[in-house]
């Protein structure tokens, strides 16, 4: 049987939330673009179609086939998956009279639909549509409403096709995740054996077959995902992967010894390579973050192709590139999500370079990647480390990047990282560091006048950074941070603390 779930992506701001919802069920699923059905669907056991920015009413409303969907897969339309299904197989949607935005409790429940079993009547959910069902397609039947909208659920009879006008996948849609389960488990028959544990025999059987008795060079970041990757490819191939941990000079304070010891106690094949001039005498005058990005992702490749010559017969390059950076998004147009930055770690590999890629966690997100890498036994401390930018610090220098600069922000993110760990708020912070801003500003210091560097500190709350908060941190944590900082950098005399969310900020400044 069928055991996975297809999500169809109209370009919705909650698609990924989606599939995270999905399998935190334990329950496996894949992201597609709506207008890139594929063409294995004997393989999926449930079809989600997601919301979208689109109104159902225009005409270049995304229209997929779902001929071999519809019917004889079960299938369940979210926002506007719903009012597709209605519109465009019998029924009418219609302009709301108002926005139907935020919190709303549903009523009239059909208790006895295995839809909404265990669901209670007044359950809270969380409504963002400017159209609205009119009316449903023949032989189908109204399951749920709420005060403002009459049409809140329904299915189709003779089918197992199912639609919600509200968002199950998002936190203030109080049973959700029950929902999810209803349909996923209770109606399409989905197994809910998608576990680490699983993930680890699977992929690590994969492997083997995949690579056989090829060597594989691993580029390690000291990040979480690149550490995961390498400890599940040991796992299968043991001393032919040849791990490389380079140094870049944009790594934090001390970092590059301390993790280079932390590889070689977890028994991997590691070898230390100091890069770091060659790094920033080719940033030295470039001061626009794109570039920075190529540049740096360039010398990664050309260190890796340089230390694969030394490893002789080594025929793959493996990466860490999990799910988020690989799911070809839609956008609002219909086509492919705005770039908003590169990924240095995403993408093919120069003609010159002839090593095939390797990604053993590119299925997987950041949290999924934390809990496999416990299975596998990789040290919390190593787990629970804040994402930390491939670029390094040079997209938290804005403006051009000089050893001078990059001292100076490796200080002040040593303060403030010892800090939040010092006052135990570490593990309270997704992602955390220091951006040296472009700019001086007037001081004064031992009543003399002084004209130094202003630096900004950032913290931020977040599952898997797609969206993320910043954090309250106390009052007397980022005095006594700003005071020490100030005191212990030269260079700076000025700290500000950055209270933007993403979005519509990002988490990085560049």
């Amino acid at each position: 049987m069928p055991n996975n779930v297809l999500i169809l992506d109209f370009g919705s701001q909650y698609t990924q939330l989606i599939a995270r919802r999905v399998r935190e069920l334990n329950i496996y699923c894949e992201i597609k673009p709506y207008n890139k059905i594929p063409e294995n669907l004997h393989e999926f056991g449930a079809v989600i179609l997601s919301g979208s920015p689109y109104s159902v009413r225009a005409d270049d409303a995304p229209q997929p086939d779902l001929s071999l969907i519809k019917g004889k897969i079960p299938l369940l339309g979210i926002c506007y998956g719903a009012q597709y299904l209605a519109h465009f197989f019998g029924g009418n949607v219609t302009p709301s009279d108002t926005r139907e935005y935020g919190r709303a409790k549903l009523t009239a429940i059909t208790a006895e639909d295995p839809f909404f079993y265990e669901i209670s009547d007044g359950s809270q959910v969380w409504m963002s549509h400017s159209d609205t069902i009119k009316s449903l397609p023949d032989k189908a039947v109204r399951l749920a409403s709420t005060t403002d909208v009459p049409i809140a659920a329904y299915r189709l009879n003779g089918e197992t096709t199912f639609g919600i006008q509200f968002h199950p996948e998002v936190f203030h849609t109080i049973q959700g995740a029950k929902l999810l389960e209803n349909f996923l488990v209770h109606i399409s028959g989905l197994q809910q054996t998608w576990t680490p544990d699983a993930f680890v025999d699977t992929t690590v059987q994969e492997l083997k077959d995949q690579l056989g008795n090829d060597k594989v060079i691993l580029g390690l970041s000291g990040g979480v995902d690149s550490t995961v990757a390498a400890v599940l490819l040991h796992k299968a191939i043991g001393s032919r992967l040849h791990c490389i941990f380079v140094n870049n000079g944009l790594l934090r304070k001390n970092e590059f010894d301390e993790v280079l010891d932390q590889y070689q106690h977890m028994g991997l094949n590691v070898k230390g390579v100091d890069a770091s001039a060659r790094f920033l005498n080719a940033l030295a005058g470039v001061d626009d973050p794109e570039k920075k990005r190529k540049i740096i992702g360039g010398i990664f490749i050309d260190v890796f192709d340089d230390e694969a010559h030394k490893v002789k017969e080594v025929k793959w390059l493996a990466q860490g590139t999990i799910y988020p950076d690989r799911i070809e998004s839609v956008s609002a147009s219909g086509g492919p999500s705005a770039t908003i930055k590169s990924h240095h770690n995403v993408g093919g590999l120069p003609d010159y370079m002839k090593l095939k890629i390797v990604e053993p966690l590119r299925m997987l997100f950041k949290d999924e990647v934390r809990r496999v890498g416990s299975s596998l036994g990789v040290a919390e401390e190593r787990l629970g480390r804040h994402p930390f930018p491939g670029p390094g610090l040079a997209i938290r220098i804005l403006g051009d990047v000089t050893p001078a600069k990059v001292a100076i922000l490796q200080e002040v993110d040593s303060i403030f990282i010892e800090g939040l760990k010092k006052w135990g708020l570490y593990d309270e912070v997704w992602q955390a560091g220091a951006m040296l801003l472009p700019v001086n500003s007037v001081g004064v210091m031992g009543d003399e006048r002084t004209y130094e560097k202003c630096v900004a500190l950032r913290a931020v709350e977040s599952t898997d950074g797609m969206t993320a908060d910043w954090v309250n941190l106390p009052y007397e944590f980022l005095q006594k941070t700003s005071n020490e900082i100030i005191n212990r950098v030269p260079g700076v005399n000025r700290v500000v603390y950055d209270i933007s969310s993403k979005p519509p900020a990002t988490i990085e400044w560049e």
